[in-house]
């Protein structure tokens, strides 16, 4: 892997750990005041779509002031309700609790908004959903657990008054579910995130593709639940390993790499999940980032995160042409499409082309910058929240 020790692997600590009374003096801040709400913290929605919302939106003086709570703040639910302008539940689940959040903020004539960020509000998917999930269609746990989830998201979804979320074709599936309003903000890096990505950026421009003696094709999972997107590359995978001694393969997360490459001995590495500051570096480590994907409703709705992530520290992708991929990634530009049956030839294209690496991984560098930054998005969010 490509030698990053210019940017020596971060000590990382939740940049959200804060205190109730501290979220709550956040929240009192600003002339317009918006809660965010989430059942617990974690590293990926959480992040995205409520962590990073507050911190753009308290970045623009006293204007407008956000902060966020969760299922274990309800004890102070009056306070809140009292404090905040507009509330924005994220991908919540219904129950008594987020009944009375609901009816606090509307018994005092305030806005309720949700935010999702997947096609989990809607059971009529749950079949194409848990197929390309890979999940066991076989047991009925399975099956009770899917459902009760959707169907509990969709009733909180069904209980606000206008939705946000993150894409034009998923905005499209939650108009067919419910008559509100739906806007989109696309997820976006935080300060964290783009302090650390430039820092990547710039060690990296000091480096050749190939440097350490391969060309590296790197897999970023964020969850177990991949295996047959993973699976469309591995066949392009074992061919191009077995052609070119020059590459090699990177898995990082919750899926392994798989018997099929493990003949190809130390060239393939795996490393496990890392924290959203110190994969990007791992990310930037490698020359191309690759993103199969299977090609249906569902995944349709899935947002740009995995391009953004790979332009920011200058590794170019390699993606299917799902709805937002296709969107974001210019083919031949800023990055390589590939349909599932033109793997093969898609990676030998792009390993071929390292002589134009350098001026591609700017275009992508600057494309992420420009519309993904922490520091672009105050402008979508508010027209969105409608302040």
């Amino acid at each position: 892997m490509l030698s990053l020790d210019a940017v020596p692997n971060t000590k990382y600590a939740d940049p959200w750990s804060a205190s109730l009374p501290e979220r709550l003096r956040t929240l009192a801040d600003g002339r317009t005041r918006v809660a965010y709400f989430y059942e617990k913290a974690d590293n990926s929605t959480f992040r995205y779509r409520i962590y990073n919302m507050a911190q753009v939106l308290n970045s623009n003086g006293n204007d407008v002031s956000a902060s966020y709570f969760f299922l274990d703040d309800l004890h102070r639910l009056a306070e809140i309700a009292d404090l905040a302008d507009i509330l924005v539940i994220c991908r919540v689940r219904y129950d008594n609790r987020i009944n009375h959040l609901i009816t606090g903020f509307r018994k005092r004539h305030k806005r309720v908004i949700f935010d999702v960020d997947d096609l989990v509000f809607n059971t009529d998917y749950a079949h194409l959903i848990l197929s390309t999930l890979d999940q066991d269609l076989g047991n009925p746990k399975v099956w009770d657990d899917w459902f009760s989830y959707s169907s509990r998201i969709g009733a909180t979804l069904k209980l606000c008054d206008e939705a946000i979320t993150t894409n034009d074709y998923l905005a499209k599936q939650i108009s067919a579910f419910v008559d509100v309003k739906v806007s989109v903000i696309p997820n976006f890096m935080n300060r964290e995130q783009m302090d650390i990505s430039e820092r990547i950026f710039a060690a990296k421009r000091s480096l050749k593709p190939g440097e350490d003696g391969l060309i590296h094709l790197g897999y970023f999972s964020g969850s177990p639940s991949h295996n047959r997107d993973f699976a469309i590359v591995v066949p392009a995978l074992e061919a191009v390993l077995e052609e070119d001694s020059r590459l090699g393969v990177v898995v990082v997360g919750y899926i392994e790499a798989g018997s099929a490459l493990q003949r190809f001995g130390s060239r393939v590495k795996h490393f496990p999940f890392h924290d959203f500051i110190n994969l990007q570096r791992l990310i930037g480590s490698v020359e191309f980032n690759l993103m199969p994907l299977q090609f249906n409703v569902f995944t349709n709705c899935k947002s740009e995160l995995k391009y953004f992530e790979a332009a920011i520290v200058g590794t170019q992708s390699i993606a299917s042409p799902g709805y937002t991929y296709a969107k974001a990634i210019r083919d031949g530009e800023n990055g390589y499409l590939s349909q599932a049956h033109q793997w093969e030839g898609t990676i030998r294209q792009a390993v071929s082309a390292l002589g134009s690496y350098e001026e591609m991984a700017m275009r992508g560098y600057e494309d992420a910058r420009a519309k993904y930054a922490w520091f672009n998005q105050l402008e979508c969010i508010s027209s969105a929240l409608g302040i």
